[in-house]
């Protein structure tokens, strides 16, 4: 869903998993799906794990913990690895997280993500460390995502990290374009630019 990105202040839900593939997310048998509907992506996030074989809510994972919750979803090590289905992201935002928090993502993942208007941040491993250890102890923990100063803080310890976000990118969030937006918003100039061609 398009939203302007400004600051996030959020609960998180923590994911201390590393190497969780896009498979995970949102299995396979769901690309089948001839809809794009947000909430159909979303009730399907982490659907083998989330749920029973018979549809009920599968005891144990975070999801199903009515402790936690929030728009930061805070994930392992080399988030998104696997295939690169675009699925994974519309499961994700779908599920309304609008950022994830890791150490490290695969690079199709992390686009994938920021073209599905759900920011990528990529933290120390010790921050990503002290996240979920502050998670664990307290699920009402915030974190605070400052797109325009391209900050992520723990508020429960005051402490901060910077995170990269390219400048095209950051526009995009910051106004609530994708990229087809973003192009007819600069018809004008393309209109001049081709005129000034002739």
């Amino acid at each position: 869903m398009k939203q302007k990105f400004d600051i996030i202040e959020s609960t998180c839900v923590p994911l201390p998993l590393e190497n969780v593939d896009t498979d995970q997310i949102i299995p396979a048998r769901f690309l089948k799906a001839t809809t794009r509907d947000e909430k159909f992506f979303g009730d399907n996030l982490f659907r083998d794990w989330r749920y029973n074989a018979d549809g009920s809510p599968r005891e144990g994972f975070v999801l199903n913990d009515p402790r936690y919750g929030g728009c930061i979803l805070v994930a392992g090590k080399n988030f998104g690895s696997g295939s690169s289905r675009e699925h994974a992201a519309w499961a994700i935002a779908g599920y309304g997280f609008r950022v994830v928090i890791s150490s490290f993502f695969a690079d199709i993942h992390k686009n994938n993500e920021l073209n599905n208007f759900v920011l990528p941040v990529v933290v120390s491993e010790d921050f990503l460390s002290e996240l979920f250890e502050g998670l664990a102890a307290d699920p009402g923990l915030k974190v605070r995502v400052d797109v325009p100063a391209q900050t992520v803080t723990n508020l429960s310890t005051g402490r901060s990290e910077r995170f990269e976000l390219n400048a095209y990118k950051k526009y995009c969030l910051t106004n609530a374009l994708d990229d087809i937006d973003y192009l007819l918003e600069q018809k004008g100039k393309i209109e001049d630019f081709e005129r000034n061609r002739q």
